[in-house]
């Protein structure tokens, strides 16, 4: 029996690996131009968007929209 895998582009990813994933290929810089959040432009750091995108839903559905778009193959 073979076991189905999900069609979801995010299954499995952390919102961590996604915004890792997403500064290896864009930096802060233009992040803060894609997505115009303060945690990107102010002193922006790892901990800190987490924080922000873990309790803000429509910034993080944002990122996920721009990982789906750039970094899903």
């Amino acid at each position: 029996m073979m076991q189905q895998q999900s069609k979801d582009p995010l299954h499995g990813k952390t919102l961590q690996v996604i915004l890792e994933e997403l500064l290896a290929q864009f930096g802060w810089d233009e992040l803060d131009k894609r997505i115009r959040i303060n945690c990107f432009h102010d002193n922006p750091s790892i901990q800190s968007s987490l924080k922000f995108l873990r309790k803000t839903p429509w910034a993080r559905k944002k990122v996920e929209d721009l990982y789906i778009a750039y970094c899903v193959k």
